[in-house]
């Protein structure tokens, strides 16, 4: 089951090697092969729900590079992380009256009636994990959310921790409840692991906006409070892990050693350099940042001119360091395939 689960969720252009991914040769792209040609002359917003996340900012800068392609301009606004800061950032993008809005990681539902207010003025809107339904006509007037399946993702992260724990395995959640699609995540993540024989330890829900604060002296009550029968952290993002490693450290727990983290996304730079250099995170379960930024643009582009969106769905992948071993220096999961130069074709760039 868990081989199977493992083949399924990567990419066509990667493949397992014992628990690591190793880049091959180049595949085809597996996303849409037609659509409208590039509308000319759009100026768009990307509205970010904090550009510390590494998800978040590996996103804006695919939009930012195909966009250069596209011909379009595009401004970045961020939200910086807090509720307020974000509706802001969108009141800030209506003002400017651009010809569309990329929403680019937080919770429709959040912002709900500001987005209403750009649902009213017609401007176009394309998300990337905006909430728990994929694809087309996602909730909120949102044209296409853009997203690996959150719940496969879940599950290759629980089921890494079990084949990895044996019959020991001890979990800590973490996640954030501001976000509807968080506590689906966390919620599949602890029904795998409970459903593979593991002991759910705790459901932590803290903010992804405080990690910087409240991670260190969450980290250190937990220790204190489990022991060794912390076998495991797993998280709905790899925020988390980045500062988390200090308090194993002064507990005398060295990089490679338990409570071993994983994230059920997004793969940031962060999360590959601490996998590569073994310093207190195993795994993460990456998404095509790059890429999604690239369909983004395809989406909108899709909308401003009436088109269907395309439903197209990217695949995530394991990331270990037996795998990064073998993929060079890179610090992102960007697949082996021409996605670039396919939706450059289509946009007749």
């Amino acid at each position: 089951m868990l081989k199977r689960t493992f083949l399924n969720t990567l990419m066509a252009s990667t493949m397992i090697a014992g628990m690591g991914v190793q880049a091959i040769a180049e595949v085809p792209f597996d996303g849409p092969t037609s659509g409208p040609t590039a509308a000319e002359g759009q100026s768009i917003v990307v509205l970010a729900a904090d550009l510390k996340n590494g998800g978040i900012l590996g996103v804006t800068n695919g939009v930012e590079e195909a966009a250069g392609i596209i011909g379009w301009e595009v401004r970045v606004l961020d939200g910086a992380g807090s509720i307020q800061g974000r509706t802001a950032a969108i009141g800030q993008a209506l003002a400017l009256q651009p010809d569309g809005i990329i929403i680019n990681g937080f919770d429709a539902v959040e912002q709900q009636a500001a987005l209403e207010a750009v649902v009213a003025a017609g401007i176009p809107m394309v998300s990337w994990h905006s909430g728990p339904k994929i694809g087309c006509d996602a909730p909120g007037g949102i044209f296409a959310n853009v997203s690996t399946d959150a719940m496969q993702v879940s599950e290759v992260a629980a089921e890494w921790a079990l084949a990895d724990g044996g019959d020991n395995v001890g979990v800590v959640i973490f996640t954030d409840s501001t976000y509807q699609i968080a506590i689906d995540k966390a919620d599949r993540i602890r029904e795998t692991i409970e459903a593979g024989g593991g002991t759910v330890l705790e459901y932590v829900d803290t903010p992804i906006a405080d990690t910087s604060t409240r991670m260190g002296p969450l980290t250190t009550n937990l220790l204190q409070k489990y022991g060794a029968s912390w076998t495991h952290s797993l998280a709905i993002n790899d925020l988390y892990f980045d500062f988390m490693g200090p308090s194993l450290a002064s507990a005398g727990i060295p990089g490679d050693g338990a409570p071993l983290a994983g994230s059920a996304g997004d793969g940031s730079e962060a999360a590959f350099q601490r996998i590569r250099s073994a310093q207190y995170q195993a795994i993460t379960v990456a998404e095509p940042l790059n890429l999604q930024g690239w369909q983004l643009i395809d989406e909108l582009n899709r909308a401003v001119q009436g088109e269907d969106c395309s439903g197209y769905v990217t695949a995530p992948a394991l990331v270990t360091q037996e795998g990064l071993a073998m993929m060079g220096d890179s610090n992102q999961f960007d697949p082996d395939s021409p996605y670039r130069e396919a939706y450059a074709a289509i946009w007749g760039k």
